[in-house]
Formats: structure tokens, C-alpha cells, sequence
């Protein structure tokens, strides 16, 4: 395998187009964030994003729903969309050769849907359902109230939309809605595969050239301050969600908050998983994950338990975040590196991945950021820099959400 390289180019419409050359690669994988999300929904029309995604799909062009698959099957594209709370996306893998006519079906797709009318219900029940089972996946539940808890910011949306404006959304409001914010400027075109840049870049122009449209700017991070809530639930297992602040991928020493976390919950040889599933069996499921929004980072930790030990886990939990402060060992540091390594390695052999987190990083960065800086960045973390930064920035303060039959204790 050679060398892959990657350029970026903002086309004159304001689409920011990405490829990273793989020319021993067959087939292309492409990914397209537009940002259009539950964050820019329209105030009422929460969810409106995700019905859009999933009308777009009921005919564009000169093709109705099931001319417009078959074409899809016909080239062999293996494709999946879906919008989130920042962004919708669109992900496509298909042989090099048919770039043009997949770009030029996509281009209809974005350019020239036909959102009718009779299809839009059916797109409305399926999002209403989606909705509706967050009651049966108590875990979700717990997660949605926690990431209410800490944005003030529209951030602080339910990413499935909320039942009154996936109910309101009307077929006119929702065709202005798409017309207002499914536009080139600030949408991201990542390809990775056998594809030349140049190559790629004329047949974008081609489909998608003659596409405009300003989009809309995200809404500014606002947050609560930190605090507890609890969900009253009669279930037999309590869910337990913390969110703590922590560093932006811009920041000096997000490579080391990322490998302190590691430590923290990075597979069984983890603290949390030794100490708090493992030695005092207090949990079925214990896991802390960087999570966050464009501007904002924090550090996600879950729980799954049982009424009975729930005060000793969110004890127990707390102790183990704050022991963190205290510092890691060589031992601890060395396996983390390695297994982040591997993790990052695998995943940039997929072409997909790759895709995925070149798109990623140009929306949330700017920038794509190349393997080998991100292997760099890990390797010079070393043992004092690592706790240093943990003295210095103890994970504390988390804003605390609950779910079962009864509130618990905080400390």
C-alpha cells in the first residue's frame, strides 16, 4: 500500500471538496455533511431535519422513489443517509468508474427532490415512531435529559426531534425549510479511493456546480450550569449519566486528554471496568466516552445498575473520575498508546472510516488532519505531560442525570 494524499478545495459555490488518493483502490467512498441538523431545526419544527432526510428520498429528477433505487442499485452504490443533532449525512461507496453517474444522481437527489405531498406521512409516522421508542431504551432517554441539562443552546436538542414539531411540520413549511438550508456553502465532500483530485473535482463541478444557496449558521454553544436531575421511572435497573466538561479537539492537549480517558474506560484492562464492574461487580455496564458538539467537548460516562447499589456506583463512579487527578502509571500510558494506535490504523484502512472522519474534521476543524500527525501527537505524550495535565485539569463538577424508581444520593 503507498502513501495516501489528501487535498482539500473550496469550490466557487462554497462546497468544500476533499480527496484522499488511493489509486491502488477499485472503489470509492464517498461522504457528504451537510450541516442540517436538529440544531438549526426551525424554533417548533424540532425534528424537521430528519424528515427532510428521509422525504428527500421519494423521487428527484426525473425518477419517482422506485426509479430513483434502481438507478442506486443499478450502479451498485451502497449507500445510507441519516441526520443527527449538527449535521445530516450522506454515505456512499461504489466502484471508481461511476463516479459521475453516482454524482450526477446525488446531484438530483440535493438539487431537484420532489418531496410529495402524499409521501410525506409516512415519513412523519416513521420519525414519530423512532421517537416514541426512546420510552422502551431507558439508556437514551437518560442521555437526551442529561444533554438538555447541560446546553442552554438549541445543542440541548433531542436529535429524533420532538413529537410536536414532527407533528406541526407541514409539507410547505418543510419544502422552505429544505430551499433555506440544503445549500453548498459549508457542506463537506469527502472522497477516499481510486480517484484522482483533479478527476474528482471536475465531476462535482459537473453535478453539483451550478448548486447555491447561503445554508444557515449554527446557533453559539450556550450552557447550564452544572447540576442534577432525575428521571422518576418504575424500572428494574437505574441508568446513570455524567457529563463532564473537557478540551476541544483545538486544544494543545486534546491528544492527552484523549489518552487519560483511555485510561479511564479503554477496554477491560480500564479502571472503570476493573474497579467497578469487575472487583466490585456494581454494574453491568460502565463506560466513559469523549463526546461533544462543534465548540464544546465534554466527557460522556455511563452506568447501567441496579436500584440497590446505585448510591455506591454514582459514589464510586465520582471517586474514580476524580482519582484520575492523581496521576497514571508508565504501564497504564504504554497500553493505551498501543491500543489507540491500533484503533486508528484499522480504522484508516477503511476507506469508509476515512471518509467518515475526513468530513468530520472539516467540519468541526477546518482542517483534515493526515495519520501520521495524529501518531505523532499520541507518541510525544509521555508520562510527566500526562500528569501534569490531570493535576492541573481534574475532571470535576459533572452535571448528573438519573432514571429509575427513585432519586439517589449525590455526593
Amino acid at each position: 500500500m503507498g502513501m495516501a494524499l489528501t487535498k482539500v478545495e473550496v469550490l466557487p459555490n462554497g462546497l468544500t471538496l476533499a480527496v484522499e488518493e488511493r489509486p491502488w483502490s477499485p472503489t470509492v467512498a464517498m461522504r457528504l455533511l451537510l450541516p442540517v441538523g436538529v440544531v438549526t431545526d426551525p424554533e417548533g419544527m424540532e425534528g424537521a431535519a430528519g424528515l427532510l432526510e428521509g422525504w428527500l428520498w421519494k423521487g428527484a429528477g426525473g425518477r419517482d422513489a422506485r426509479a430513483l433505487a434502481d438507478a442506486f442499485d443499478g450502479l451498485g452504490v451502497q449507500r445510507a443517509s441519516a441526520s443527527g443533532l449538527e449535521h445530516t449525512a450522506f454515505a456512499a461507496q461504489f466502484l471508481a468508474e461511476k463516479l459521475r453517474p453516482v454524482l450526477a444522481l446525488y446531484a438530483d437527489v440535493l438539487m431537484r427532490p420532489h418531496l410529495p405531498e402524499e409521501a410525506l406521512e409516512p415519513v412523519r409516522q416513521a420519525a414519530l415512531q423512532q421517537w416514541a421508542a426512546m420510552e422502551d431504551q431507558p439508556s437514551k432517554k437518560m442521555f437526551v435529559a442529561l444533554r438538555r441539562a447541560v446546553f442552554r443552546s438549541p445543542h440541548g436538542r433531542n436529535p429524533d426531534g420532538e413529537r410536536a414539531g414532527l407533528e406541526r411540520a407541514t409539507a410547505r413549511a418543510l419544502r422552505e425549510d429544505f430551499a433555506r438550508r440544503y445549500a453548498p456553502r459549508g457542506a463537506v465532500l469527502a472522497m477516499v479511493g481510486g480517484v484522482r483530485f483533479e478527476e474528482a473535482k471536475e465531476a462535482v463541478e459537473e453535478a453539483l456546480g451550478d448548486w447555491r444557496g447561503e445554508g444557515v449558521a449554527h446557533p453559539p454553544v450556550e450552557l447550564s450550569p452544572p447540576h442534577a436531575l432525575h428521571i422518576e421511572q418504575n424500572t428494574a435497573q437505574v441508568q446513570i449519566g455524567l457529563a463532564y466538561p473537557d478540551v476541544t479537539l483545538t486544544h494543545p492537549e486534546f491528544y492527552t486528554a484523549r489518552l487519560a480517558v483511555q485510561v479511564l474506560s479503554g477496554g477491560s484492562s480500564s479502571r472503570l471496568f476493573t474497579e467497578v464492574r469487575e472487583k466490585r461487580g456494581l454494574v453491568y455496564s460502565v463506560s466513559a466516552t469523549p463526546n461533544g458538539v462543534k465548540g464544546y467537548s465534554y466527557l460522556r460516562v455511563y452506568a447501567g445498575t441496579t436500584p440497590e447499589r446505585a448510591d455506591e456506583t454514582l459514589r464510586v463512579l465520582q471517586e474514580e473520575i476524580a482519582r484520575l487527578s492523581e496521576g497514571v502509571t508508565e504501564g497504564e500510558l504504554q497500553r493505551t498508546k498501543v491500543g489507540l494506535r491500533a484503533a486508528l490504523v484499522m480504522q484508516d484502512e477503511s476507506s469508509r472510516h476515512r471518509a467518515a472522519s475526513m468530513a468530520r474534521d472539516l467540519f468541526m476543524l477546518g482542517r483534515v488532519r493526515p495519520l501520521d500527525e495524529i501518531e505523532a501527537r499520541i507518541a510525544e505524550v509521555d508520562l510527566p505531560r500526562v500528569n501534569r495535565y490531570l493535576a492541573e485539569h481534574p475532571y470535576r463538577n459533572p452535571w448528573v442525570a438519573t432514571l429509575g424508581p427513585r432519586r439517589l444520593v449525590l455526593q
